[in-house]
């Protein structure tokens, strides 16, 4: 599982939520073998006088946030945080305007479906 909520000012967000979305979801997908479908993003389009960054940022930049399941080694956390900065290079954020934070909870923390996290029969490794 991977909730991801994405910062940014609405001028830079405004029309291109499914590009970012994509390049975001290429690099969960590539490098924690998340399946096709398993998509959770979440927009945050603030006003300029709602998000206050460091002058030597660009009006492109983002923040995002991600909750995981523990279980990821430290190298499968270094390849994902790599891939998400190529592919959001790719859709036209530098790496120089994105900062990741890897949010890491228990399965037990999760309440998903009706069931807690680790009832959960997972179509996919979490352990990589």
């Amino acid at each position: 599982m991977a909730q991801i909520k994405i910062y940014g000012l609405k001028s830079a967000l405004g029309g291109h939520q499914r590009e970012i979305s994509d390049a975001i979801h290429a690099a969960v997908v590539e490098s924690l073998a998340m399946p096709l479908e398993k998509r959770f993003h979440r927009f945050f389009a603030l006003e300029r006088d709602e998000f206050f960054f460091p002058a030597d940022r660009s009006d492109n930049y983002l923040i995002l946030e991600i909750s995981l399941f523990e279980g990821r080694s430290v190298e499968t956390k270094k390849q994902l945080i790599r891939a998400l900065f190529d592919h959001l290079n790719g859709a036209g954020f530098a790496p120089h305007d994105v900062e990741i934070t890897l949010f890491e909870t228990p399965r037990a923390s999760w309440g998903i479906r009706g069931q807690c996290g680790d009832e959960l029969g997972l179509s996919y490794k979490v352990e990589i």
